[in-house]
């Protein structure tokens, strides 16, 4: 049963004026068009760059240890056949996960969840972290493993956790049911017509939403809701100003200065 202590959200005119609310723009996977994505140096070029957030996602290797990754395979980022269930953590380390980007990160390893976030702690960054279940997998196992030590490791302010999978979120909300503490993301494809019920459930933070399924009447409904409302992977600038006049509150991209050249400076003057 979902955990609810029936907090009144903020309006989005009280959002706005908070300085907890994440940025307009945070990078997808690190700065993955600059840097092999959901690796430390994706992360590293995101905060070099003068991106105060970052978004990755994190899955659990056979042995129970949870890593930053996004396919439920090896091929694409790693260069080798088989799956990330079939590893064990020494395995893991044997891996490059830089060279397929480009020569110049080759030898960069599939990062844990935990020199992750002691990275994005030490940084100072905001971190949206997806819990990634694949098919087959146990989403109570990976939530279990993977948000203690980032409920530990970041404050409320700089976290969102966000996921597609409902039992995942749900056992997200079981593990901490104050929603000050845990902010909590839907992830959509499309959102569905029961999106309001389904975040007063969860006590939700914010709805994240795929830029190509969303219409101006949703978007303009969900900006009149008490929640935030995030759009992936937005990487043209025409779009993303697009989706602002809509009242999205921000954007998901491998780029962000691509998207607001002036991005970088102002985190930086913040």
């Amino acid at each position: 049963m979902t955990a609810s202590l029936h907090i009144k959200p903020m309006t989005h005119t009280e959002a706005e004026a908070d300085d907890h609310a994440p940025p307009a723009l945070i990078a997808h996977r690190g700065l993955s068009a600059h840097a092999p994505e959901n690796t430390l140096a994706a992360v590293q070029a995101a905060h070099e760059a003068g991106c105060g957030w970052v978004e990755l996602d994190v899955q659990l290797l056979g042995d129970g240890t949870p890593v930053i990754w996004h396919d439920s395979g090896l091929k694409r980022c790693a260069g080798v056949g088989g799956r990330l269930s079939r590893l064990d953590l020494a395995a893991a380390r044997r891996l490059d996960a830089g060279r397929w980007f480009s020569p110049a990160f080759a030898g960069e390893g599939m990062a844990t969840l935990d020199e992750m976030l002691a990275l994005i702690e030490r940084l100072g960054m905001g971190l949206n972290l997806e819990i990634k279940v694949g098919r087959g997998r146990d989403a109570e196992a990976l939530v279990a493993a993977a948000l203690p030590p980032t409920l530990q490791r970041l404050p409320s302010e700089r976290l969102i956790v966000s996921s597609f999978d409902i039992r995942a979120l749900r056992a997200l909300r079981g593990m901490q049911p104050d929603a000050r503490r845990l902010r909590l993301g839907l992830l959509y494809d499309r959102a569905p017509r029961t999106w309001l019920a389904q975040a007063e459930a969860l006590d939700a933070y914010s709805l994240h939403v795929d830029w190509h399924r969303l219409k101006p009447a949703l978007a303009r409904s969900i900006a009149a809701s008490p929640y935030r409302l995030l759009c992936y992977t937005v990487n043209e600038r025409n779009v993303y100003q697009r989706l602002r006049a809509w009242g999205v509150d921000g954007a998901i991209s491998d780029d962000p200065l691509r998207l607001d050249p002036e991005y970088a400076r102002l985190a930086s003057a913040d």
